[in-house]
């Protein structure tokens, strides 16, 4: 069994999507000869937390936590925000003119000092705890998870002094992506200087998603293309429980049709033109507000929760906040269609949310508000699992909702590409991540 050093901010107790990647891989790496030992935060800011995650981290792991110094408790007293604000639902915002002016000068801070990210400050404990692992648990390779890019200069760090084999992940492009801070022409010569010395001194880069392969193609011609792996995201169905006629309230015969959303919202992703089609189905009497629900669950920002309050028909909508994973995999299971909004920005065409992946492996219809030519549709094509509508397309949401609609009233059953959704499985993808390691 060979050891890897997986270095990761976002780990149990930490919540949300970017916990799963990193989780699902230390699960399933032993399986392919591999031995974890984790690097990761004791005191992280995360923006959520779940600590039913923590007992799904296998027994006999090694993890080590140390101390990082995070800068988000000056943030918010310097913003006027409560201490318990998350960061990434309420204060990202669309642009520079919808920020306060103590938002604003807070804004240019992060841009001009915090670079790679604001968790820069781990690399002070996490380079020489990184170093000691290497030494004391005779690690023959580094796998690091990014965002936040701080984990890429950390394993760098540790390629150069120990010379081991260095994978690194992204889930997300790191400079032009669109939660990048606007910096000016100098922190963003260093931003980006840095990126490129990650992609050049790393041995293999393994990206979550299509259009990462490309972004970095595109910005660094010198970086081989034979080190750039698409490795996608993928579901376990081994989280999804069994629901016996209990604990399941009737799908396709219940009261109500029922769509589920599962995540965070704020800024470019917002509901607006879902409840817009919503309404608009309503007002033309396709669907009534008695046999009509909406569930969203997760975290969302002030102008999502406005936008909340002011659909005419509030009484359908079921704002449930956030909860842990594997609840939230049964409120999937319980629902008649999916719903997925994805940032109305230049990236939408590439994006592909981790989540998009359990939702196909819930096997319920997905109602995608993405581009219609996109990563995102193919994927929705390839394994029959639903349909998308853009952003601006009012029309083609509501046509996609009364669809569903109508076949739920009369009880089709919805049966997706079965052998398509298998492939996601994750395991598939740590054995694709064991073999970068092993070069």
């Amino acid at each position: 069994m060979n050891n890897v050093l997986v270095i990761a901010y976002y780990f149990p107790p930490s919540g949300g999507p970017g916990v799963q990647r990193v989780l699902k891989h230390i699960q399933y790496l032993p399986e392919f000869g591999w031995n974890p030992i984790v690097l990761t935060v004791s005191n992280g800011d995360f923006p959520a937390r779940d600590e039913s995650l923590l007992a799904k981290i296998p027994s006999g792991i090694h993890v080590e936590r140390t101390e990082i110094y995070e800068p988000y408790t000056l943030y918010r007293k310097l913003t006027g925000k409560p201490a318990n604000t998350p960061i990434d639902v309420n204060v990202i915002k669309k642009d520079s003119q919808e920020r306060s002016f103590s938002e604003s000068i807070a804004e240019f801070i992060r841009a001009t000092v915090f670079i790679p990210d604001a968790r820069v400050g781990w690399l002070i404990t996490a380079v020489d705890a990184g170093f000691r692992l290497i030494r004391e648990h005779n690690i023959t390779a580094i796998y690091n998870s990014s965002p936040p890019y701080t984990t890429s200069l950390i394993a760098r760090q540790l390629k150069r002094r120990s010379g081991l084999r260095w994978v690194t992940g992204f889930r997300d492009p790191w400079t032009g992506f669109l939660t990048t801070p606007k910096r000016w022409f100098l922190p963003a010569w260093i931003d980006k200087r840095l990126e490129h010395s990650v992609f050049r001194e790393a041995d293999a880069v393994e990206c979550a998603w299509e259009g990462i392969v490309k972004d970095i193609a595109g910005k660094f011609p010198d970086i081989p293309l034979s080190k750039l792996h698409h490795i996608p995201n993928g579901f376990d169905s081994s989280d999804y429980p069994t629901l016996d006629s209990t604990a399941l309230p009737e799908t396709s015969l219940q009261r109500r049709f029922t769509i589920t959303y599962t995540g965070s919202m704020y800024g470019r992703r917002n509901p607006a033109s879902f409840l817009a089609a919503l309404a608009l189905l309503m007002q033309r009497g396709v669907i009534t507000p008695e046999e009509f629900s909406v569930r969203f669950i997760g975290r969302f920002g002030a102008e999502v929760h406005q936008m909340f309050e002011e659909f005419p028909h509030k009484p359908s909508l079921e704002i449930l906040g956030y909860m842990a994973h594997e609840e939230s995999i049964r409120y999937l299971l319980r629902s008649d269609a999916l719903l997925l909004i994805v940032d109305e920005a230049k990236e939408s065409e590439e994006i592909v949310p981790g989540k998009v992946y359990e939702y196909i492996g819930a096997f319920r219809p997905i109602i995608a508000v993405a581009p219609t030519h996109g990563a995102i549709h193919d994927l929705l094509q390839e394994t029959a699992s639903g349909q998308t509508a853009h952003q601006s397309d009012v029309e083609g949401i509501a046509r996609v909702i009364g669809e569903y609609f109508a076949a739920w009233k009369a009880h089709k059953t919805f049966a997706p590409k079965y052998d398509a959704i298998a492939q996601y499985e994750r395991k598939n993808a740590t054995k694709r991540l064991a073999a970068l390691l092993q070069g």
